[in-house]
C-alpha cells in the first residue's frame, strides 16, 4: 500500500503541470465536448507509459547496479529544473486561459490532437518512463508503485476534464495560474529532496 500511495503521489504531482495536453483537456472540458474519450485517452496512454517505464527500469537496475543511482540523482536534478521551470513561470506570470472563438470539433480531430500532444510530447517520456521507471527501482512492490501511478493518471484527467467547467472563470485570471505554479514546483522540489537525501 505504502508503493500504491507513493506512486499516486508522484504521479499525480508530476500529471497535474500544465502543460500542452493538460490545457488541451481543460480547453475540451470547459466546452464540454468528448470529454470522456479525451480522458481517457490520455490516462489510457500514461498507463501504458508507466508500465513500460517500471518494466524496462527495473531490469535495467537489476543488470546494471550504478544505473539506478545515476538515474535517481539525474531524476532529483530533473525535477529541481522543473520546479524552478514551474517558480519562473509564475514569477512572470503570463499564463491565463483563452477559449475564445472555439470552433466545434470532431472527434477524429479531438482523438488525433489528443493523440498528438501525449505521445510526441518529450516531456512525458521523461515524467513517465524515465522519471516514475527509475524512481519504481527503489521500490520492492513495484506493481503496486505502478498501479498506483496509473490510478493518479485516470483519477486525474477524469477530475480534471469534468472538473474544467467550475474552473472556467477562476483560470481566466492569471494569478490562478501563479498559485498552481508555486504549488508546483514547491511539490517537484519536495521530491527532488527526497530523492536526494
Amino acid at each position: 500500500m505504502q508503493a500504491a500511495i507513493a506512486g499516486f503521489a508522484l504521479g499525480f504531482s508530476l500529471i497535474v503541470a500544465i502543460g500542452a495536453q493538460n490545457a488541451f483537456v481543460l480547453r475540451q472540458g470547459i466546452k464540454r465536448e468528448h470529454v470522456f474519450v479525451t480522458c481517457l485517452t490520455c490516462a489510457l496512454s500514461d498507463a501504458v507509459l508507466i508500465a513500460a517505464g517500471v518494466a524496462g527500469f527495473g531490469s535495467l537496475a537489476e543488470v546494471v547496479p550504478w544505473f539506478e543511482p545515476l538515474m535517481r540523482y539525474g531524476g532529483a536534478m530533473f525535477l529541481f529544473w522543473y520546479g524552478a521551470s514551474n517558480f519562473r513561470s509564475a514569477w512572470q506570470g503570463a499564463s491565463v486561459l483563452r477559449t475564445e472563438g472555439a470552433v466545434k470539433s470532431s472527434l477524429k480531430g479531438v482523438l488525433a490532437t489528443v493523440l498528438l500532444l501525449t505521445w510526441l510530447n518529450p516531456h512525458v517520456y521523461l515524467d513517465t518512463v524515465v522519471l516514475l521507471g527509475s524512481i519504481s527501482a527503489g521500490w520492492d512492490d513495484k506493481l503496486g508503485f505502478s498501479v498506483g501511478a496509473m490510478s493518479a493518471s485516470f483519477v486525474f484527467f477524469f477530475s480534471f476534464g469534468y472538473g474544467a467547467r467550475f474552473l472556467a472563470p477562476l483560470f481566466e485570471l492569471p494569478r490562478a495560474w501563479q498559485v498552481l505554479d508555486v504549488m508546483i514546483g514547491l511539490i517537484m522540489w519536495a521530491i527532488a529532496a527526497k530523492l536526494l537525501f
